[in-house]
């Protein structure tokens, strides 16, 4: 079919059809193909475009901000704490006034109902950069690099999201996998059981798909997996947390004995980062010295020949320069 996603936001998988997913995923790996090559890309050009972030970020910002600024676009950036926005002044009001002064806005924060908020009121493009419930870029990049790597179609990939299941990553994954007629599988803690609310939307999607949704605590729900992913086990601003994950999720953790408890040998192994999986970060020496061993997968794994982490990386640019092009651009 025909597929024209110009004037659409971004907010979740679970608002586009299949054949609306891959197209962005064959456009970016037409653009990754370019950019390679050399070939410099205007379908933004002149666009203005506003990137606000109440949650920081490394791999969202640059390459929202790299991604618009190679395809001709002018980029404003508005960080936690350098505007009024959410504090003297709605997500309503807010995105009245930027919708008068950009073409596109990206938000990474906190609450799904704010993006959307942005989405409704704005009149242009809002592309989701992250929220406590969902992460829709991230699964567009994941879902490229294992084309890159796994010799079979998606319909066809078994996902294992292993650790928190509960998180925004988790519930990313379900919607995709769900949207795309995947296999997945959430391996974690009886006690964080995903949301119903999460697996009833990406139940409903799987039954038009054909896809398989499951979760379980048994490592056994991991056998014959193509993939291996996780997630760090407490996010920014929950620090309280740390000792109860650490209980909870350290049999979950992501070593060379979960890689083999696949039997699959070309396994591979996959992260939305940043990761705890040494002890050369602050955050997680100073967590050693509590007590608390943060990792949610070693450095053997996190390094080794399974690993394909910067691909993925990499790929957060492609996917995300897609989406801005497919909606804004009108490619």
């Amino acid at each position: 079919m025909a597929v024209n996603l110009k004037g659409r936001s971004f907010l979740t998988l679970m608002d586009f059809q299949a054949e609306e997913i891959r197209y962005l995923l064959d456009l970016a790996k037409e653009l990754k193909a370019k950019r390679s090559a050399g070939i410099r890309g205007e379908s933004l050009k002149d666009k203005n475009i506003l990137l606000i972030f109440e949650k920081s970020s490394s791999r969202t910002r640059a390459a929202f901000e790299l991604g618009a600024i190679e395809e001709g676009a002018h980029v404003t950036f508005i960080g936690p704490g350098s505007s009024q926005f959410g504090k003297k002044e709605s997500a309503k009001d807010s995105a009245q006034l930027f919708g008068k002064y950009y073409h596109g806005i990206e938000y990474r924060g906190f609450a799904q109902s704010t993006v959307r908020d942005l989405a409704r009121y704005s009149g242009v493009p809002v592309w989701n950069g992250l929220t406590d419930d969902d992460h829709p870029t991230q699964i567009l990049a994941d879902l490229l690099t294992i084309e890159e790597h796994v010799k079979k179609p998606l319909s066809q990939v078994k996902v294992a999201f292993c650790g928190d299941i509960r998180n925004n990553m988790s519930y990313a994954w379900m919607y995709g996998c769900a949207k795309m007629g995947m296999q997945f599988v959430a391996w974690g803690p009886e006690e964080l059981e995903p949301d119903e609310g999460a697996t009833a939307r990406a139940a409903a999607a799987a039954g038009l798909s054909g896809a398989v949704i499951e979760w379980c605590s048994d490592i056994a729900c991991i056998k014959e997996a193509d993939v291996i992913y996780t997630d760090i086990w407490a996010s920014m601003g929950e620090e309280d947390k740390i000792p109860e994950r650490v209980r909870l999720l350290t049999p979950y953790r992501i070593t060379k004995e979960v890689l083999d408890a696949t039997g699959n040998p070309d396994v591979i192994f996959m992260h939305c980062l940043p990761s705890f999986h040494d002890f050369e970060t602050g955050v997680a020496r100073e967590q050693f010295k509590l007590g608390y061993d943060i990792r949610e997968v070693t450095d053997e794994v996190f390094t080794g020949p399974n690993s394909v982490v910067w691909d993925e990386a990499e790929n957060r640019l492609h996917t995300i320069k897609a989406v801005m092009v497919a909606t804004l651009g009108g490619v």
